[in-house]
């Protein structure tokens, strides 16, 4: 067996046994919500119903039919087996509706509010540190604090500002939602302006944190790089500095890159409070009504995308860094 697939099994060992205590904890925490979700559902269905025994009967058929009435172990089992068939069950706040067709439904929102903001962000943001680092001088001076400034503040810190400044004091931008009431969901001209308008400023209040935290980081690797012995042996060498910087700048990106990939893994759960500060139609304000209606299924179903992405990205950067990186690779011959 080479070493590489010895690291490879090792590495993807770990990574579901913490997918297996993801699952179990997705399963157990919702249910330790203090309340009964089936008394929210009767209180919707039962609505001018005056037969005691029907009300009865309708509450003991509800708590079969999400299985509320097993011992926890069995709910479990259950849970299991309909997770590895793709069943999330049925959510209890939007009865009957499956929480696999709510999930959809918010899903392509979330991703095309965070991968843009992510790739803008991770690029603009890249380009400054760089430009900021090997200039230096008055263009880093500037730079460098207003990064500092931006990246220190919270997604939905920075989502509250923008929201008073520009919706609500200047009512540039709607405060909330995905689109506009009075236009109908279709690839039409007003549906698409409306949505363009509702997704900017929750874009500006991820993408604007994004670029500030990676000029920071992209910064302070280039200056390490400027400074390191091969640099300044290369220049001694004779070397031309376009060639040097180009070495540089690809050194520099490499745990950039590393927070690029973690980032896309994280394009599901990154901007949850942004959603919920506009109230967009993403995974953040599914979850967040599932938490409010203890909605144990559709909660269960929100995390373990989450936690199935990161891990995911994770497992990908792992398994890519023992291909290209040197010192891995290294440690890997070391153990043979």
């Amino acid at each position: 067996m080479s070493n590489y697939l010895k690291y490879f099994l090792k590495k993807f060992g770990w990574y579901m046994f913490t997918l297996i205590v993801a699952v179990a904890l997705n399963f157990i925490l919702p249910r330790l919500i203090d309340g009964n979700p089936v008394d929210a559902i009767m209180a919707r269905v039962s609505r001018g119903m005056t037969d005691t025994n029907s009300v009865k009967n309708m509450y003991e058929n509800f708590m079969h039919e999400f299985q509320l009435d097993l011992p926890m172990w069995k709910q479990f089992l259950y849970y299991i087996g309909n997770v590895f068939k793709g069943d999330f069950g049925t959510s209890f706040s939007q009865y009957p509706r499956e929480v696999t067709e709510i999930i959809g439904n918010a899903l392509p929102w979330t991703i095309a509010l965070q991968l843009p903001a992510i790739i803008v962000g991770w690029v603009v943001g890249n380009v400054l540190g760089a430009y900021a680092a090997y200039k230096r001088g008055v263009f880093d001076k500037i730079i460098f604090p207003v990064a500092l400034f931006i990246s220190s503040i919270p997604f939905f810190i920075f989502s509250i500002l923008l929201l008073y400044g520009l919706s609500f004091t200047l009512e540039l931008f709607p405060s909330s939602g995905a689109y506009g009431h009075d236009v109908n969901i279709g690839f039409t001209i007003d549906f698409i302006l409306s949505a363009i308008r509702h997704h900017t400023l929750p874009f500006l209040s991820i993408v604007l944190v994004m670029i500030g935290g990676q000029g920071i980081g992209m910064r302070e690797m280039a200056i390490y790089e400027l400074n390191a012995d091969y640099v300044k042996y290369s220049k001694l060498m004779g070397i031309r500095e376009s060639k040097i910087i180009k070495y540089v700048f690809r050194n520099a990106m490499l745990p950039q890159i590393t927070g690029l990939v973690l980032s896309l893994g994280t394009v599901i759960a990154g901007g949850l409070i942004t959603e919920i500060v506009f109230s967009y139609r993403g995974i953040g304000i599914v979850m967040f009504n599932a938490i409010k209606g203890r909605d144990y299924p559709l909660i269960s179903g929100c995390t373990l995308i989450i936690s199935i992405t990161i891990l995911a990205s994770s497992f990908l950067l792992d398994i890519l860094y023992g291909v290209i990186d040197p010192r891995i690779k290294a440690a890997q011959t070391e153990d043979k």
